[in-house]
């Protein structure tokens, strides 16, 4: 953040300003200064890439599962930890860019960068009150060593009771949860299979880990497969998110933005805000006053399982995509048949309120409080603890996927909507276009997704619940504080 507030601070950092250029062509940035530039960006990757992952996981780890307490104390602090999130992104789209586009960019990035600093300072301040996990070794390496185990033994024959007989050593400082034997993937169950070949330590530990695998490790393994549909899944749902953050906009710009009778227009980049608002005014009520209700009711922790949260939110994207797609039809027609200006490059101006975009904003805002905070609370709980930080990362890599995803979809209606009787449905005019059908397909493609995400639930076995056994098992941590 400091190199890029610089790029805008410093003159020589940046090209010069168009206005004060008598003919018509602006000089373009130097080498030197896109070096620069792209320096800042990077730095920002990477200090991203190490919080984003790992700050969901270690505040949570400042909870302890064993206790009622800690129990509900997580499950609340997904909820607050999005809703935080969501605010403060409502503060950089509101505040800081009317700093940066009527102020200065040079305070618009500078003060972003002042309050990193601050976030720093009190991290460090607070370090000797958290609970801190230690480390233990690669998680990665101990999950590549089961599938060569597994693939090693393949030839050899399963025993009848497995839970018995396989090789089960677990260090004593163990960070992860004992997991019971599973029968899904029970080829990976090989790689624990003890033969003359495998020597144990004295301490009960492989001498060759890349021969052979403990149970406890196996059953991580399969933790980490059958977490890969539900992730998938949750790819395809975001694609819904993507097309309320893009194509909202045009709408907006296409639409009447005045507020009732005066002659402010709200921008077409603020629209998004809706659904944040949404969002934030639904956390707080879902956390204090219906998960308990649903508690009472169901006696279960959190009202209802990760599983059905992310449900509610899948179908209310559904939803979403179709009254989008009715309004845009309103729209447009409004847009043909009564317009009420032009907009440049574009085309006419719809005599529809923008305001009519609220309620399809609203709904993605609240399917976003089910379905991300319930996937994230999903990767914590269920990735063995010392990949908790990898199961961070998810989320993230399943939003950039998602991107791509859309663009590829896009590109594909693009392709083949322009040779057909109706014409491109995403033209740059969208009253020459059809964006309603195109939402109409992506809600098709949602309810497929929904479908494929079902069978998934159904197959899917929680973590420490064995075979046959109803309950998740509950995390085990060994931290250096006790957390609270």
């Amino acid at each position: 953040m400091l190199v890029l507030s610089l790029t805008a601070a410093i003159s020589k950092l940046h090209p010069p300003d168009c206005g004060n250029q008598d003919s018509g062509a602006c000089p373009g940035p130097t080498p030197w200064q896109l070096a620069f530039l792209f320096t800042g960006l990077g730095l920002m990757v990477i200090g991203a890439g190490g919080i984003r992952p790992c700050n969901l996981a270690f505040g949570a780890d400042q909870f302890n599962p064993n206790t009622e307490s800690g129990k509900q104390g997580i499950t609340s602090f997904f909820n607050w930890y999005y809703f935080t999130f969501t605010f403060a992104m409502m503060i950089s789209l509101t505040v800081i860019v009317y700093v940066q586009s009527d102020v200065s960019w040079a305070w618009g990035l500078g003060i972003p960068a002042f309050m990193m600093f601050l976030s720093c300072a009190m991290f460090f301040l607070g370090s000797r009150l958290y609970a801190k996990v230690k480390p233990e070794g690669s998680p990665l390496a101990s999950t590549v060593q089961v599938f060569v185990a597994a693939i090693k033994k393949r030839h050899l024959k399963l025993p009848e009771e497995p839970w018995l007989t396989l090789h089960n050593h677990i260090p004593k400082n163990c960070i992860n949860s004992k997991l019971p034997h599973t029968g899904q993937f029970r080829c990976l169950d090989k790689a624990a299979i003890m033969t003359p070949e495998d020597q144990i330590k004295s301490d009960g530990s492989a001498i060759n880990p890349w021969r052979l695998s403990s149970m406890q490790k196996v059953e991580e393994v399969k933790v980490l497969i059958r977490v890969i549909p539900i992730w998938a899944s949750a790819i395809v749902y975001y694609v819904a998110l993507v097309q309320q953050q893009t194509y909202v906009v045009f709408q907006a710009l296409q639409s009447d933005r005045r507020v009732g009778n005066t002659h402010f227009k709200i921008p077409a980049a603020s629209y998004a805000i809706f659904s944040m608002i949404g969002l934030t005014i639904w956390i707080p009520i879902y956390d204090r006053i219906i998960v308990p209700k649903l508690q009472r009711l169901t006696k279960k922790e959190g009202g209802i399982t990760i599983l059905q949260r992310m449900a509610i939110g899948m179908i209310l994207a559904i939803f979403t995509m179709i009254i989008s797609g009715i309004i845009e039809d309103k729209r447009r027609y409004l847009a043909l048949s009564r317009p009420v200006g032009l907009e440049q490059r574009r085309g006419a101006i719809s005599s529809l309120s923008g305001l009519w975009l609220i309620p399809q904003l609203s709904l993605i805002g609240f399917s976003e409080a089910f379905t991300i905070i319930a996937e994230v609370e999903f990767y914590y709980k269920q990735f063995p603890e010392n990949m908790r930080s990898i199961g961070g990362s998810l989320t993230f890599v399943g939003f950039a996927i998602s991107n791509y995803l859309s663009g590829f979809l896009i590109s594909m209606v693009h392709r083949f909507t322009k040779g057909a009787s109706t014409g491109d449905w995403l033209p740059e005019d969208l009253n020459k276009g059809r964006l309603d059908y195109f939402y109409y397909l992506v809600a098709a493609l949602g309810l497929l997704n929904f479908g494929f995400f079902l069978l998934c639930a159904k197959w899917y076995k929680y973590k420490g619940s064995g075979d046959g056994a109803p309950e998740v098992a509950m995390e085990k941590l060994n931290p250096e504080k006790s957390p609270v």
